[in-house]
């Protein structure tokens, strides 16, 4: 929810059942601009993050020992002791002593070009998640990623491995993947209804699959006009459309929505209440879509 911090008071009353958040988003603000509307709403459950790093949370991890002035000055790091550090001033500025969903952020950045190291680095990083849960400080963990599936940075199959490994054997506490799903990025949808691809994989797993930037970072809704709303659904705004798309495609169990006030949330409510589109449509769409 980068676009409003304080969105959740309004996505808490719509009856959106999850939050998600990041130590960098609004500057670094939005977990304890949050901490106010998850106290109010205990049943709501909070995903957020650790990877990106504002300037001032880098100066705060230099000062704590847990990350050198080179490291901060990346913005961004799955180094163990950073990653501890993380988690706890997560559930301090956002109020919450056990976090429902931790999640390695865009971790592809990490080692870009290096498959080795950055499957190394995410292996240990997993291995303090699994800490975390067995003090019961987190109740599950995962990957949000922009470009790591596509650009095959790792695979669905690659990371329930290496939660594996960082388990020691035991079971893994891997839970959850969010990644971009919309018409215009359709490719998981197009692989998804064709059984291919992370989506059908996470699925298989049990994986919980966060879609993010369903409606393209607020571009698409301009974007699809009111003849292929209709298509979609007839009665729907193009907004209303978009989100009915993602989520409806299989595997997808959450699609992430920017909150800009209650009446944005009622109409994305609306929309998700609708009965999903078949595959048959989804696919009709992705074709009208894919014709030049």
């Amino acid at each position: 929810m980068p676009g409003d911090p304080g969105g959740g008071r309004p996505c808490g009353a719509s009856g959106a059942r999850w939050i998600d958040t990041a130590p960098n988003y609004a500057t670094g603000r939005a977990q304890e601009l949050l901490a106010p509307a998850l106290a109010a709403r205990p049943s709501l459950r909070i995903a957020t993050k650790a990877g990106y790093f504002t300037a001032a949370t880098g100066a705060d991890a230099v000062n704590a020992g847990v990350l050198t002035e080179d490291q901060a000055v990346c913005g961004h790091s799955l180094a163990t002791e950073y990653v501890r550090w993380q988690i706890r001033r997560n559930r301090a500025q956002l109020g919450r002593e056990r976090l429902d969903l931790v999640l390695l952020h865009n971790p592809e950045r990490a080692h870009p070009g290096d498959r080795p190291a950055l499957h190394r680095a995410i292996r240990d990083a997993f291995a303090v998640l699994e800490e975390a849960v067995a003090a019961g400080h987190v109740s599950g963990y995962g990957i949000a990623t922009w470009a790591g599936l596509e650009e095959e940075a790792f695979t669905v199959e690659e990371l329930l491995a290496l939660a594996g490994e960082a388990a020691g054997g035991q079971q893994h506490h891997l839970a959850a993947l969010q990644m971009p799903v919309s018409l215009v990025m359709m490719t998981p949808i197009v692989q998804a209804l064709d059984g291919r691809g992370p989506l059908p994989a996470a699925a298989d797993a049990g994986l919980r699959v966060m879609a993010s930037a369903p409606l393209h970072g607020g571009e698409l809704p301009a974007m699809v006009d009111h003849e292929l709303a209709d298509l979609i659904r007839p009665g729907l705004t193009p907004a209303q459309a978009c989100v009915l798309s993602i989520a409806s495609c299989p595997g997808v169990t959450n699609v992430l929505l920017a909150a800009s006030g209650a009446p944005h949330w009622r109409e994305a409510a609306d929309a998700v209440a609708q009965p999903a589109l078949t595959a048959a449509k989804l696919r009709g769409i992705t074709g009208v879509l894919a014709s030049p």
